[in-house]
């Protein structure tokens, strides 16, 4: 594990102070075109030199017809040209002193011999000038956190904590909506395309010792350094949790990835052994990766894997007790102290075993504030799962049946909202238990807003929340397998 983020090869590239873009010009159906502007609305602070042969100006800013006419020698090389020319603009920037590059590029080793060959002389050139490069055949970096960005889409949201090192550029680039939605964000994203210089295990050693990233993100679809990657994750695991997304494991899955970045993927089996050994947790979807890597890195650590479950619905609760015996989660047996405490709040037509249901409730402030003080207490809970559902116009139904005149009433439901969800937000800060939210209300919906906005990860369907937190569950043992 690094000592220092500066060692890292990716340290500049992802803190770039200035970049040289060849490929872009005022044609706005390039792609380089499109990187720069990307590059530009992300209010990269640092000075961006355009080099092209012809043009003086591209896209407002002062072009240069070869780098070597450049004013300094900037950080960070980001190449977008045809592949027949990209080798020699690595030179030029080799000889111009440029020692980072993210090369776009595709056409290299993926496509058959002739690129294989082509890529050959694209990592000599990089020996011989001593240049870390992502790529080629990638999309590079997005560090939201010093507003850099060389993908094709500008990046949403606020910075997060989210660390991600991707085989695929898509998922570093069309993600960011993805997780804005549920008020996340990337701390540093990496798309390392044919791994031809650095690759994923130069990343992760990087986001390793990245202090705005909680949590590591993989997406793989195949390893090249296996004892590296292994050493790697090994350092890293019991200070972060890596959560791992392999797709090579089919045989339609590796034949993609070979057409995709050249991966030579291998057995399921022996890559699950590899996550199994090194602590890092599978994933079964990239959906569930992030679900997996919101939980763990919002999340405290639970001592167990003992979940109570609250709910105001008797579905919605038995499919939870169904998804988390399925997840490998356990209930909680309430104790006579828990069931006397309930007792006040719970209608006759509810339960309090567990699900603790309370069907209908004419205390609405209590199911946000009392009922979790009351189960987070419980010695036999380590996990408190809560079935969110709070209807926008439920809540104005009641409050104009309060008297309130119309015009306030829009304005006095987002209060209570806000304060329901400012409940949860308080007992996440103060419990040293986790709680997580389930619900079958759009992602729009007043209480996911709220509650997300907060801090809380709620789930659409109580299926993805009790996977969430059997992962949650799973790092917390190998974290402490790990420290023993």
């Amino acid at each position: 594990m690094l000592k220092s983020i500066k060692e890292s090869p990716l340290h500049r590239i992802a803190n770039a102070r200035s970049m040289a873009f060849f490929g872009a010009s005022n044609n706005i159906a390039s792609m380089g075109t499109h990187l720069l502007m990307t590059a530009l609305a992300g209010g990269f602070k640092g000075k961006i030199y355009p080099v092209h042969r012809k043009e003086t100006r591209v896209q407002n800013l002062t072009a240069y017809g070869h780098v070597g006419d450049l004013p300094e020698i900037p950080d960070l090389a980001v190449i977008v040209l045809p592949t027949s020319v990209v080798n020699q603009a690595l030179e030029d920037c080799g000889k111009k002193g440029i020692r980072h590059a993210v090369v776009v590029s595709g056409g290299f080793k993926e496509v058959g011999d002739q690129g294989a060959q082509l890529e050959r002389s694209f990592k000599k050139i990089a020996s011989e000038y001593d240049m870390k490069i992502l790529g080629p055949n990638c999309l590079g970096v997005a560090n939201p956190h010093c507003n850099i960005n060389t993908t094709f889409i500008p990046d949403e949201g606020a910075p997060g904590f989210v660390g991600l090192a991707s085989q695929s550029g898509s998922f570093v680039t069309q993600i960011f909506e993805y997780l804005s939605g549920f008020g996340l964000g990337f701390s540093t994203a990496f798309s390392v395309g044919n791994e031809a210089v650095l690759d994923i295990v130069d990343c992760m050693e990087y986001l390793g010792a990245c202090p705005h990233t909680k949590v590591i993100a993989l997406y793989i679809e195949g390893i090249r350094r296996g004892r590296a990657f292994m050493e790697a994750a090994r350092a890293i695991v019991p200070h972060k949790p890596i959560v791992a997304f392999y797709v090579g494991g089919s045989k339609a899955g590796k034949a993609a990835g070979f057409s995709h970045t050249g991966a030579m993927a291998g057995p399921d089996g022996i890559y699950d052994g590899m996550f199994r050994q090194t602590g890092i947790i599978r994933a079964g979807s990239v959906e569930e990766m992030f679900d997996f890597c919101w939980a763990l890195g919002a999340l405290p650590a639970p001592r167990g894997n003992r979940v109570v479950i609250q709910t105001h619905s008797g579905g919605p609760g038995a499919a939870a007790a169904d998804a988390c015996g399925r997840a490998g989660l356990k209930l909680s047996t309430l104790s006579e102290e828990t069931l006397g405490k309930l007792a006040p709040f719970v209608p006759s037509t509810g339960s309090m075993g567990n699900p603790v249901d309370l069907t209908f409730s004419k205390n609405h402030g209590a199911f946000f504030s009392d009922i979790p003080d009351i189960l987070l207490a419980e010695e036999d809970a380590d996990v408190l799962l809560v079935y969110l559902l709070s209807p926008k116009r439920v809540v104005q139904r009641v409050l104009k049946g309060m008297g309130l005149a119309d015009e306030a009433v829009g304005e006095q439901a987002l209060k209570i909202t806000q304060s329901n969800a400012e409940q949860f937000a308080r007992r996440l800060k103060t419990q040293q238990k986790p709680i997580v939210g389930y619900t079958f209300h759009r992602s729009d919906a007043y209480i996911m807003k709220q509650a997300i906005a907060r801090g809380l990860p709620v789930f659409q369907g109580a299926e993805r929340a009790a996977r969430a937190i059997a992962a949650l569950v799973s790092y917390a043992r190998v974290k402490q397998q790990r420290s023993i």
